[in-house]
């Protein structure tokens, strides 16, 4: 464990220390071996089961309430599932592959060596704390990095478990976590890693990335946006309205893949607006004390979103609450009602930000390519949503916008399927990992050129003759 906190620590200092601690030990004992990667993973995997109700207690806490069920779902069970998988196909991913040279290199071969890259880091969020700082970190040491983790500030309980959790797992110069604010952030994020990923606000990824830059890091961002969800004519509607509930509410929305807004056929906004309304309700049928709905992170992120709200219900937009038990909710539990935006102006905040909480815009459009054009006039968002039956839409949909990833009659599962990259396009982000996916980001491809004893290499070379001109008309096919 590495704590930065302390006023006379220097963060810039320990960090660096840190770092050449990592990369010292990255090249003195040399690539890992294939049973040295599995084993760190394995044990990961039964520390992870050994501890889930622990993790589960800490991010509750640092909430102020979350279900602990939604918990093993959402932020232990991606892990375990993404590092069983990644020990299974581990020997498939290493091995090196062999490629063509072209007719005019033969009789040599290719091949592609993927090798660990050094010392990664990574900086993760706080709204899925062990998620999305656990899943790159088994991706890293399955390609045999070494790793620095950054986990949010805003998460303190979760943060210092997982210092604590993985101290005991690894030494500190195979994985070291550093705890600290802002200010540990900005340092962290100017380190001259081999490779850096962040996950968070596009505001503050654009910070990272310009800290990068600096040491010329390559960088994997994990970023969010307003993602789309469209329901076609076609639609089963009541199957739709409750995958929108789902995907919109887990974690009060504070997900960076939650379904942003929704574009119903004109024709079809009443029923949506109604159906939508009753699968929240059979969700949570109520809020204030139920241990399934999560309360939002901090007062100041809730706060924002009741501006969402509150400059909408100004504008004279119609607003849908719902609180199926009439609750008096407080707003220091941090509970907000779902709440439904019908028909916003483009130019209001809640159209214009990530929403990052319970609030869905809803609105109309009269054509499919009314709605293609509404997605693509506005930044490339982490994921869209469709729902529809017929798969001419649905492939011209899937076609004519550009998403990180997509899911077709569903929300928010795509994410937990190991073998589909995940990542963002455009101000959603750049890269992808899980699966083979993150084993490549973390990699670097080698290429390898092998010469046969027996070779025409001397014909390329001068002095140049008659064999040249006839290597010449041969390479150019003349």
């Amino acid at each position: 464990m590495t704590t930065l906190e302390a006023p006379d620590v220097k963060p810039q200092t320990r960090l660096a220390e840190v770092l050449t601690l990592q990369r010292t030990a990255f090249l003195r004992d040399g690539p890992p071996d294939l049973d040295e990667r599995r084993e760190d993973l394995k044990r990961l995997i039964a520390a992870i089961g050994e501890k889930a109700d622990a993790i589960a207690s800490a991010i509750s806490a640092d909430f102020g309430s979350r279900s602990s069920h939604e918990t093993i779902v959402a932020d232990v069970w991606p892990v375990v599932a993404g590092a069983r998988n990644t020990v299974k196909q581990l020997r498939g991913w290493m091995k090196p592959r062999s490629v063509g040279v072209g007719i005019e290199l033969l009789p040599g071969r290719g091949r592609i060596l993927y090798q660990p890259l050094g010392v990664v880091g990574i900086i993760s969020p706080w709204n899925y704390p062990f998620q999305l700082a656990v899943a790159p970190l088994v991706a890293a040491l399955a390609a045999g990095n070494r790793v620095m983790l950054k986990p949010s500030e805003l998460t303190p309980r979760t943060s210092e478990f997982l210092s604590e959790f993985l101290a005991k797992l690894f030494p500190e110069e195979k994985v070291a976590t550093v705890l600290g604010g802002a200010d540990v952030g900005a340092a962290f994020s100017s380190l001259p890693f081999d490779h850096l990923l962040y996950t968070g606000s596009t505001e503050i990824g654009r910070r990272v990335m310009r800290a990068a830059a600096e040491n010329l890091t390559p960088v994997t961002l994990e970023l969010g946006g307003k993602s789309p969800c469209i329901i076609a004519a076609d639609a089963n509607l009541a199957a739709a309205c409750r995958s929108v509930a789902f995907g919109k509410l887990l974690n009060a929305g504070q997900t960076c893949i939650a379904p942003d807004y929704a574009l119903v056929p004109k024709q079809m906004l009443a029923d949506f607006v109604g159906g939508l309304e009753a699968a929240i309700r059979a969700l949570y049928p109520t809020l204030r004390d139920n241990p399934d709905y999560t309360s939002i992170i901090n007062a100041r992120h809730y706060a924002r979103i009741a501006r969402l709200v509150d400059e909408a219900r100004a504008r004279g937009v119609r607003i849908v609450e719902i609180n199926p038990g009439g609750e008096q909710l407080a707003p220091d539990a941090r509970k907000f009602a779902p709440t439904l935006v019908i028909e916003p102006p483009a130019d209001l905040a809640v159209m214009r930000e990530e929403i990052f909480g319970p609030v869905l815009p809803i609105l109309s459009y009269n054509t499919l390519d009314d709605a293609i054009a509404f997605v693509n006039a506005r930044p490339r968002p982490l994921a869209l949503y469709y729902f529809g039956v017929g798969t001419t839409d649905r492939d011209r949909v899937l076609a004519r916008t550009t998403s990180g990833g997509a899911a077709v009659n569903e929300t928010l599962l795509h994410v937990a399927a190991e073998n589909l990259p995940f990542g963002g396009v455009g101000a959603s982000g750049m890269g992808a990992y899980h699966g083979e996916a993150g084993f490549r980001t973390f990699s670097h491809a080698k290429s390898v050129f092998l010469q046969n004893r027996i070779n025409a290499t001397g014909l390329l070379h001068p002095p140049y003759g008659r064999a040249a001109d006839f290597m010449r008309k041969f390479l150019l096919g003349r």
